[in-house]
């Protein structure tokens, strides 16, 4: 089987990068227009904080029903399947009127993005072979952060406008949820499984062709689709190295979450929506970058330490997380006169805290499971981490409220606050600088079983193959 190609690239990979740039530029919607939504419903950071809340903790329960459907249905399907959810929750968010209704679509939202997302990176890791598995994920990395750095900047900017009478940020998530159906739709009619590519005289294709013809005739019944997922479930949770990353991953994903509020804080500082949105496009192009970088240091890395090389290079970026939060956070005077301070060292932050997810979580996720088992992994992790960074967002929300003064009544969203400012900053600072350090940590007992459970993966799969 064939797929086609557009100037000798996969058409189904850049269909399924344009569905990573949808999926984040739909994850940056809402934070980047936190001051209008604050002012149309009457909301604090923390009521704010409970709208990310709800979405990242119903994804994380959600997320392995992306291992299920993906043992049911091909994955071009169970792709198009939560870009679909996703728009239509991305509509709803902008065509309500009361807090609730917001928060319930937001929930709808969080089922989409937990359906894509792993599926998303178990694609990725079949279309890539160990070795350059980490440039293929800071790619996918990279071209999402194009989609953060597009819906952040889009919506910033429309937000203080009005379009044929309606909002500007009512009119950024209506054209969000339109532009996500069609790639939906693309995504169904013209991306071909990886899977369904590889030449069926290897092992894994006659181990799942079976299950794969009976998917095509929607013939595969609920008990089989059931005990397999079971079977897929132990085989991920009894992992060591699964167990470690899960554990750094709660803690690192927790600043990533309560960056949330760094739109809310630059126009708190007083920096109007373009200057707000060109900090945010400074910060999400250095993540890319990074994210990138951080996977081509980990191939490279990985060559010369086979078993210790991802890891290192996971620490030292999760090290520099707590730097530069300092730095940013603590050091630099919250004053429009320090735009260029904060743009230089956004940039340059993002550019040295990204290589996690690319440069070791996901290449050695990859490499520890059976090939049919990634989706699997991938939405358990995304269940685990997800479910406890969701508390980060409404911590710094009560953090700032309740510990360091900061009141809504005297807050002037129109005009800055440098007070209100102030005590978001020390929530944002207790949130991202303590959970780095931990998440630095937390890897080092990777040094011991990394290399055990990448060992017992290849043999296994090598007496499998022997057998079939």
């Amino acid at each position: 089987m064939n797929t086609r190609t557009v100037f000798g690239i996969s058409l189904s990979l850049i269909l399924i990068n344009l569905a990573a740039i949808m999926e984040r530029a739909d994850e940056n919607l809402l934070p980047a227009v936190y001051k209008e939504v604050s002012e149309t419903f009457n909301a604090g950071p923390t009521d704010l904080g409970y709208l990310t809340f709800i979405l990242r903790f119903v994804q994380a329960l959600s997320s392995p029903l992306a291992g299920v459907l993906v043992l049911r249905y091909d994955r071009p399907t169970v792709l198009a399947m939560g870009t679909l959810c996703w728009a239509i929750s991305t509509a709803g968010v902008g065509a309500s009127y009361q807090f609730s209704q917001v928060a319930f679509w937001r929930a709808v939202n969080g089922v989409g993005l937990a359906i894509v997302i792993p599926a998303l990176q178990s694609f990725v890791a079949d279309s890539y072979t160990d070795g350059v598995r980490g440039r293929g994920f800071g790619m996918l990395s990279l071209v999402g952060s194009v989609g953060g750095i597009g819906g952040s900047a889009l919506a910033t900017i429309m937000a203080g406008q009005e379009y044929w009478g309606i909002p500007g940020w009512r009119c950024a998530f209506i054209m969000m949820a339109l532009s996500s159906s069609v790639i939906a739709l693309l995504v169904y009619l013209f991306v071909i499984d990886p899977r369904k590519l590889q030449k069926h005289t290897s092992y894994e294709m006659a181990e799942s062709s079976e299950r794969d013809n009976m998917v095509k005739k929607g013939t595969v019944s609920i008990p089989s689709v059931w005990s397999e997922s079971w079977r897929a479930m132990k085989t991920v949770m009894r992992l060591k190295t699964f167990q470690f990353i899960v554990l750094q991953g709660i803690v690192g994903s927790l600043p990533w979450t309560a960056m949330v509020f760094f739109t809310m804080w630059f126009e708190l500082i007083a920096f109007d929506h373009k200057k707000t949105a060109a900090l945010l496009s400074l910060f999400a192009i250095g993540c890319a970058m990074g994210s990138l970088l951080g996977g081509l240091i980990g191939d490279r890395i990985s060559r010369i330490y086979p078993s210790t090389g991802r890891i290192m290079g996971a620490q030292f970026s999760a090290f520099m997380g707590v730097c530069f939060s300092w730095f940013l956070l603590m050091v630099i005077p919250q004053s429009v006169s320090s735009w260029p301070t904060f743009a230089v060292t956004l940039f340059f932050m993002g550019l040295m805290i990204s290589w996690n997810g690319s440069c070791a979580n996901n290449p050695m996720f990859a490499e520890v499971v059976p090939t049919q088992h990634r989706t699997m992994i991938y939405a358990f992790d995304r269940a685990f981490e997800g479910s406890f960074s969701s508390f980060a967002a409404p911590i710094v929300g009560i953090l700032s409220e309740k510990t360091f003064g900061y009141d809504l009544k005297s807050a002037n969203l129109a005009s800055g606050s440098l007070k209100e400012a102030f005590a978001l900053s020390r929530g944002l600072v207790s949130m991202m600088c303590v959970p780095y350090a931990l998440c630095s940590l937390f890897y080092t007992p990777l040094y011991w079983f990394y290399k055990r459970d990448r060992e017992n993966a290849k043999n296994a799969a090598l007496k499998e193959q022997e057998m079939a």
